[in-house]
């Protein structure tokens, strides 16, 4: 058996003598600093707190830029939006006990959409720890059990020597693939105590290879390349490895079609002749795919959307390449491969053989679009569809967005031609706010757009004073529709009438602008004009769309479902 060594860097008599004499006046704080910036992390995000406060004083010298949320869920938003435009690891610094719990939906959601977020937390004192009820502020028996059961993995620190390994290792947990949150707990004394530790310098915290096992790929490459109707599912982990070029070489090369998954937006080029598209609501998408001999699913565990409601019952043979072990066959039985979208796709590439027949996948494709077209068409859904093409209009081609849980984003899973981000992992209400604030954070030289409804914004108001205090170039679209917008529909649908989903809610325009922020209220006719305008001035802004949309039809339900 042989190992890798890594040589360890010799130090210099001049290193070696600062090592031997580091600076006075640090503390454990300054450690966790040290730590991220020697893992190469530039921007953190979080709240401060009481027991938190030897983390953020020790901030105050170092050269990390700092973005201080309003409210902590926020916060973690903001840093999960961070690590899906960067793929690095986003520091989220929170406090003890509610600030601490505040976050977990935010972590829920980085979790889900498989975001690397390292959570650094605070802790009551040492002597308090143990599940003894000592009556600290803040204090709660077992911290770290809110989050075993969200989070990829939990660090805890006892002593200050700890610091730098809990952090280097929750680093590389957080990148290993599936990227995801990881969560390290601090006690507050250990923050606090000065240290005579030398200062922390690089740290090595490499991500784990995730390679394909390669007796499974030899077997995919042999389903595949003697396929008669291969297609292909491309999921959001095709995005975070990177690997949309390795994806578009074997489709052209298996002329396979590709279909997108919402959390896959940009997997494939929208407009390639193989394309699919993301109509995966649409039934007439799930039969062609369910008429394939070979499915190659890439990156994504075929969850209840991208199931279209575990209706998908494929007849072919189905082949996953999944780095989430738990999402492997979790919901279809397949040949299971547990690698990085990447390195799998990689090996598919050079083990497939060619197969002929382009003109005719490029018919299929055709022939699906057109009558996923024709159904949207006998639908009254021209004022969604006019909107939802202003608003593509008035995006800058770079520009990223980032959408909440309202009617507009539900059309953008299928409709949107490009990248976009979403909190459609867990589902929650408020994320396309203060994840924006996160992405402007990673590069404040493009605008970027944050799409929410009224009962969605209203989770989020807070932050238009983080966005003004910063001058982040973020444009928020706010649709106001008077409630819960989709859920007014689902229970109507189900019910026949509402509880619940009906809002009184403030005049946005006027909130905004007393936030110091631009705002204007628009109307579906002017919407592109006005979107354009706000994306394209400097600093923050709002524009509010008094707007009742629809939905599309659901396919999904045995009534739903089109004839042949």
């Amino acid at each position: 058996m042989t190992h890798d060594h890594h040589e360890i860097p010799r130090y210099t008599p001049e290193q070696t003598e600062l090592a031997l004499n580091p600076p006075a006046g640090r503390n454990g704080g300054d450690l966790v600093v040290e730590t991220l910036h020697g893992l190469g992390a530039t921007t953190v995000f979080g709240l401060p707190g009481q027991h938190a406060l030897g983390m953020f004083d020790a901030l105050r010298r170092s050269d990390l830029d700092y973005v201080g949320l309003r409210v902590e869920n926020n916060a973690g938003f903001a840093a999960d939006a961070y690590g899906r435009v960067t793929g690095e690891a986003a520091p989220l610094l929170l406090s003890t006990g509610p600030g601490a719990l505040t976050s977990l939906a935010a972590l829920q959601e980085a979790a889900a959409a498989s975001s690397p977020v390292l959570a650094i937390s605070s802790q009551i004192p040492s002597a308090g720890l143990g599940g003894g009820r000592h009556g600290y502020l803040h204090e709660l028996r077992d911290q770290q059990a809110s989050f075993r059961d969200i989070v990829k993995s939990v660090h805890l620190v006892r002593t200050a020597s700890q610091i730098p390994s809990a952090i280097a290792a929750a680093w590389e947990s957080a990148l290993t693939a599936p990227h995801g949150p990881v969560w390290v707990e601090i006690p507050q004394d250990i923050l606090l105590k000065e240290t005579t530790l030398p200062l922390v310098t690089a740290v090595d915290a490499t991500p784990r290879e995730l390679l394909p096992r390669p007796e499974l790929i030899a077997v995919a490459a042999h389903a595949l390349s003697h396929a008669r109707r291969p297609v292909i599912i491309a999921g959001g982990g095709v995005v975070r490895a990177d690997a949309a070029g390795k994806l578009r070489a074997l489709a052209e090369k298996l002329n396979a079609p590709v279909v997108t998954t919402f959390g896959g937006k940009g997997a494939f080029p929208w407009e390639h002749p193989l394309s699919l598209q993301s109509w995966l609501e649409d039934r007439h998408t799930t039969d062609f795919l369910e008429d394939a001999d070979v499915v190659l699913v890439v990156g994504s565990g075929l969850g209840e959307l991208s199931s279209n409601y575990y209706t998908f019952r494929p007849r072919g043979r189905v082949i996953q390449i999944e780095a989430d072990l738990g999402k492997l066959e979790a919901n279809l039985p397949a040949l299971g491969i547990h690698a990085d979208a990447r390195e799998a796709l990689s090996a598919l590439l050079e083990s497939v053989t060619g197969r002929e027949g382009a003109e005719a996948a490029r018919d299929a494709v055709r022939t699906v679009l057109e009558k996923v077209r024709a159904r949207l068409d006998a639908q009254d859904l021209a004022l969604e569809q006019r909107v939802l093409a202003s608003v593509r209009e008035a995006l800058p081609a770079t520009a990223p967005s980032f959408w909440d849980m309202t009617i507009l984003a539900y059309w953008a899973w299928s409709a949107w031609p490009g990248p976009m981000h979403s909190g459609q992992g867990a589902g929650g209400l408020g994320y396309g706010f203060p994840a924006a604030i996160g992405a402007a954070a990673a590069d404040v030289t493009k605008p970027v757009l944050a799409v929410s409804g009224d009962g969605g914004a209203m989770y989020s108001i807070a932050e238009l004073a983080t966005a003004r205090q910063y001058d982040l170039p973020v444009t928020w679209l706010i649709v106001d529709d008077g409630g819960y917008g989709i859920l007014r529909e689902y229970m109507t649908d189900a019910y026949g009438e509402t509880t619940g989903t009906e809002l009184a809610r403030p005049d946005f325009v006027a909130l905004a602008q007393s936030f110091g922020v631009p705002a204007v209220r628009t109307s579906p006719e002017s919407l592109r004009e006005d979107l354009s305008k706000a994306l394209a001035a400097p600093g923050p802004s709002v524009v509010v769309l008094p707007a009742l949309l629809k939905l599309f039809a659901p396919t999904h339900l045995p009534a739903d479902r089109p004839t042949p």
